[in-house]
């Protein structure tokens, strides 16, 4: 099989590190809202960020089809910041679950509301 070079975008590259920040904050900010009881806002958070991450994925594949099609590109140091990104904002998302019940938790032995 012969392989195509292809360039990807500095704008492709630069969605998928601004979209992965987003739904990072957008986890970060469910979790200080659950710190507060706020718990119907930190899901709402947690919503803003799958739907952000998702369309994040969705350039990720985007790059992924397009190499396994044999059409390669050239992989940078900026290119790498993306899938950085990208990657920690994954693992973010997977432990929030976790702290968001362990902060349940906590909350109900301290007697906090629930909002």
């Amino acid at each position: 099989m012969v392989s195509e070079t292809i360039d990807i975008t500095p704008e492709d590259i630069f969605g998928l590190i601004a979209l992965s920040g987003d739904a990072k904050a957008s986890y970060h900010q469910a979790m200080l809202l659950m710190q507060e009881g706020k718990v119907a806002e930190a899901n709402e958070a947690v919503k803003t960020g799958d739907a952000t991450l998702k369309e994040a994925h969705g350039i990720q594949t985007k790059f992924v089809t397009l190499e396994a099609q044999g059409k390669t590109a050239t992989v940078g140091v900026l290119m790498v910041h993306a899938q950085d990104h990208l990657m920690n904002t994954i693992l973010v998302k997977e432990m929030l679950g976790y702290m968001m019940n362990m902060q349940n938790e906590i909350n109900q032995l301290k007697g906090m509301d629930q909002k």
